[in-house]
């Protein structure tokens, strides 16, 4: 995918700094739709992934036994500051870098947007995303294996029709709604399902940071 993708990770990283800074310390304390992990861990978890490159990733990934869990604990430790206002102090510094694990570009905007999610929604904060970023990272994520943090297995059981975008995509009872919910639901943020629908939408039970 073209470097088109960086203007709109960017785009969120903005918007996701402006959210944060209107926080208080009780608020970045809330548990995220990431299962262990607080609104502050998630935003600590942003940085390190703006940090890394294609080699700081293999190097990790080797570190930690290829265990991706266990690599992204690592990685919340190393850059979730001692208070909100130190780690939002290292997003803002890092809100305009291109590097990237060796990983599709797309994967970017998959980062930005289900963590913007996993933070927003449990604070009751919600955003208009560009239908575009959305939609690629739905289709990424429907084209990556679940041993990468993708979906791609489903869509041989299910079909996935977004309501609100030109986008369906599987074979087998459909499950339908906005595009938004699709990529959170995809991505085991569970509480998603209440916003779609159909037959197929059991399907998408499996839980996933």
């Amino acid at each position: 995918m073209s470097n088109d993708v960086w203007p709109m990770v960017h785009a969120e990283r903005a918007a996701l700094i402006d959210d944060l800074a209107r926080l208080d310390d009780g608020q970045w304390a809330q548990p995220s739709l990431c299962v262990g992990w607080t609104v502050h861990d998630v935003a600590g978890h942003l940085v390190d992934t703006a940090r890394t490159t294609r080699l700081g990733f293999i190097v990790g990934l080797v570190r930690e036994r290829f265990d991706f869990d266990r690599q992204n604990a690592r990685g919340v430790e190393r850059q979730r500051g001692d208070s909100p206002q130190e780690t939002l102090r290292r997003l803002r510094q890092v809100a305009l870098r291109t590097s990237t694990p060796p990983a599709p570009l797309d994967s970017r905007l998959v980062e930005e947007v289900v963590h913007g999610e996993d933070i927003r929604r449990p604070l009751g904060l919600t955003r208009a995303y560009p239908p575009e970023a959305v939609t690629r990272a739905l289709r990424l994520q429907l084209r990556t294996p679940a041993s990468f943090g993708g979906a791609k297995e489903l869509t041989a059981r299910v079909r996935l029709t977004a309501t609100d975008a030109d986008l369906s995509v599987g074979n087998g009872p459909e499950v339908g709604g906005p595009a938004l919910s699709l990529l959170l639901a995809v991505s085991g943020r569970q509480t998603a399902l209440e916003e779609l629908d159909g037959p197929g939408a059991d399907a998408l039970v499996t839980p996933r940071r």
